[in-house]
């Protein structure tokens, strides 16, 4: 096996997985992370039977997946729901990755602007009581909450995926690239904005965009442009 193919990233499917399937069979890597907004009608192995046993599926989630409650269930609640990356570190083909899911969202926190909430407590707490009863609606929990993305950036990890972009991207947040790099990342890998392309934010840390039913490797070659070609 090429090295930089042991770990594979997967740009948003959008409800089509043949291309990472197709990517799966060809290189059969150790591990594959999926960077968000799936559009699940029926739930995540679903869709990954093919390959699961074939390789280790991680995944975060994006906004897409919390669009309605049939989508929110069929990826948290799939049995892959273990799998999920968000506000953790795990070793995975011999590097610690690091993932944040979700979008900043202008009525919790929109960087550069201070959080509009301490956390979701703080947030609940303003509701009225049938408010906070039903706890979070999809759209609050589809937030990057500033709390926890501080406490995130206290850990240390190799590669951080996201689903939004940092500060390379011209629709990026330099957030992002201060979350890599107060991680001591030296990669970050992100969906969302459905293009692939490479780039750097500070502390030299590189950066793959993954556009939407790619799949990139280690160094950020998309390996899918054949696949896609021929559906």
């Amino acid at each position: 096996m090429n090295h930089n193919h042991r770990i594979l990233f997967a740009g948003d499917p959008h409800g089509n997985f043949k291309p990472l399937i197709a990517v799966v069979r060809e290189y059969r890597p150790e591990a594959v992370v999926l960077l968000g907004d799936y559009d699940l009608d029926m739930p995540l192995e679903n869709y990954l039977h093919e390959i699961i046993g074939l390789t280790q599926i991680w995944w975060i989630a994006g906004n897409h997946d919390f669009q309605s409650p049939g989508k929110y269930h069929n990826l948290f609640h799939s049995s892959l729901s273990d799998r999920g990356l968000h506000l953790t570190v795990r070793e995975i083909g011999g590097l610690k990755i690091a993932g944040l899911g979700g979008i900043f969202l202008g009525r919790v926190w929109y960087p550069p602007h201070r959080p509009k909430w301490i956390n979701k407590q703080h947030y609940l707490n303003s509701q009225p009581s049938h408010a906070t009863q039903a706890g979070l609606s999809l759209k609050y929990q589809s937030a990057i909450w500033h709390d926890e993305f501080e406490k995130l950036k206290r850990l240390k990890a190799d590669i951080l995926v996201t689903h939004e972009a940092p500060g390379s991207h011209r629709h990026g947040f330099s957030a992002i690239s201060e979350l890599g790099a107060a991680m001591g990342v030296r990669m970050i890998f992100h969906g969302h904005l459905h293009e692939n392309y490479i780039g750097t934010v500070r502390s030299h840390i590189k950066v793959v965009g993954v556009a939407d039913q790619a799949v990139c490797d280690l160094v950020g070659n998309t390996l899918t442009d054949k696949f896609l070609k021929t559906g």
